[in-house]
């Protein structure tokens, strides 16, 4: 049986990078990942191209030569205190124009679908507990990134309503895993040195998603009919408060869990007075959302529980 080609761009990022990997190795398709810089070789294998930087002037039309299914991961990521004069200019550059000059050529190519990785930033920021986000909620982004990302979402649309190219849309909220990075890395380190936090009254919810949940359901998405241009929100399926993450993270890696019961309309406060609102608003609001409509069309059900997940952001924990 012919196995289907697949491209995966971003393939040394931390969700591209793992994902070429795991298809790579895998017996269901044939996998070309694509980077911005050095092509790496695993296993033998040189089956990495090097594109450049993302933008709207790469020639993508000898990667994309027989190409079935492209997995665009690659993004300029959500920077903290960006310090670029125009940062949306450069949102758009990478995920909006170079989003598009990959999808075009992908359409001309005969490329039969195209998997984007958004964000459920283009949702928006902040949920109210007990109500989630839905993939029919009409878009509200806030920050640059979740613009870009929803502007991609708007050009690719209309590329497969001309083409026929099939478009599925993915939007994770905070995906954790092994070798995650960001503020997920520095709570990480935090609960590692045992240091006491005031974070042990914090009632939030938030939905998460561990990599491995994650690179199920995009592959489920690499062929499933029922995946053909829909957007899909993605999650473990079980939602946390601040304090039960941290506490479950402290388990996962064998620590206690030294949490201060602050209230947080203190810790709010605090944090309004410091100028650190958008971290508040990370670690005590909530942001929920709702995969019933991923489960019902793909039949799909996260594969890994929240414990599960959290366990394999470590090392020893490695199946």
């Amino acid at each position: 049986m012919k196995k289907l080609q697949v491209l995966v761009t971003g393939a040394n990022g931390f969700l591209g990078g793992t994902l070429f990997r795991r298809l790579w190795r895998g017996n269901d398709f044939e996998c070309v990942g694509a980077v911005r810089s050095r092509p790496g070789i695993i296993n033998g294998t040189d089956n990495m191209v090097t594109v450049g930087d993302m933008g709207a002037v790469i020639e993508w039309s000898s990667v994309v030569s027989g190409i079935e299914v492209v997995v665009h991961t690659a993004a300029r990521a959500h920077i903290m205190n960006d310090e670029v004069a125009d940062p949306l200019a450069e949102y758009r550059k990478v995920n909006v124009e170079g989003t598009l000059n990959l999808a075009r050529q992908a359409a001309a190519a005969g490329v039969k679908r195209f998997i984007f990785i958004s964000s459920i930033k283009v949702n928006g920021e902040q949920t109210v507990t007990g109500q989630p986000f839905f993939s029919r909620d009409a878009p509200s982004p806030e920050d640059f990134y979740g613009i870009s990302k929803h502007e991609a979402e708007q050009g690719l649309r209309s590329l497969a309503a001309e083409t026929g190219m099939e478009v599925v849309i993915i939007r994770p909220p905070l995906v954790y895993g092994l070798g995650v990075k960001g503020n997920f890395a520095s709570m990480i380190k935090l609960v590692g040195k045992g240091l006491p936090l005031p974070l042990g009254a914090v009632h939030n919810q938030r939905s998460l998603v561990a990599l491995d949940n994650l690179f199920d359901l995009i592959i489920t998405c690499i062929d499933h009919p029922g995946a053909a241009n829909e957007t899909f929100l993605v999650s473990d399926g079980e939602d946390l408060s601040t304090t039960q993450l941290l506490q479950g993270v402290a388990e996962a890696m064998g620590k206690p869990s030294r949490l201060i019961p602050v209230p947080a309309s203190l810790l709010q406060f605090g944090a309004t007075l410091l100028g650190k609102k958008a971290l508040a608003q990370r670690l005590l609001g909530s942001l929920q959302v709702d995969i019933s409509h991923t489960q019902k069309c793909l039949n799909w059900t996260p594969p890994l529980t929240v414990k599960q997940g959290l366990q394999r952001c470590f090392p020893n924990h490695q199946d």
